[in-house]
């Protein structure tokens, strides 16, 4: 009974100084919008085209201890799109495309975060844009840097679904891929 309490102790102790990996659980509760970014591509004319948005408010509620527990919003300004000239840029704000007039804004909001081991995730949640909302995974994986966490993901979407670039642009001169990019950084609390 004697060699139990003193292994107990050291246990306790260390636990107490955070000298075990599961006694150094970190909270990230806000976004950097500065350091942060959103990207996308695509693919059109069979040329690799580049794209960012330039105005989002991002919200983070994440516990490294608790990533069930995390939540996650994000929502774009979509007249802040940068396609690369300013004609592009004029043109998905069309109704055809982003139709920024009646919906000027995309949103995310999380539903569920599912932890994959590695400082990986997967970010479930609702994605509207048009006004229409479907439901999204999204690969994540946390990188802790010093007293920053970069989250890092990225996923694919069918403009179709969204029924961006509708109509005459449905053909395939325009890929219905678009790959989305974002590194959102966040300070430790």
């Amino acid at each position: 009974m004697t060699f139990r309490f003193p292994r107990l102790a050291v246990l306790v102790a260390l636990l107490t100084v955070g000298v075990l990996p599961c006694a150094q659980a970190v909270q990230y509760t806000q976004v950097n919008q500065a350091a942060s970014k959103i990207s996308f591509t695509y693919n059109q004319f069979s040329s690799r085209v580049y794209g960012t948005f330039g105005k989002f408010e991002a919200k983070l509620d994440f516990d490294t201890a608790n990533p069930a527990a995390a939540h996650a919003s994000l929502t774009i300004q979509l007249d802040s799109i940068d396609a690369g000239s300013s004609e592009a840029n004029t043109e998905l704000q069309k109704t055809a495309w982003f139709d920024t007039a009646a919906y000027p804004v995309a949103t995310f909001e999380s539903t569920d975060v599912k932890a994959l081991g590695d400082n990986k995730y997967t970010i479930i949640g609702k994605l509207t844009l048009r006004g229409i909302t479907r439901e999204v995974a999204v690969p994540v994986q946390l990188k802790a840097k010093k007293t920053i966490g970069i989250f890092d993901g990225q996923l694919t979407l069918k403009r179709s679904d969204f029924k961006v670039g509708d109509g005459e642009y449905a053909d395939a001169v325009v890929s219905d891929d678009i790959n989305i990019r974002f590194k959102m950084v966040a300070p430790q609390r």
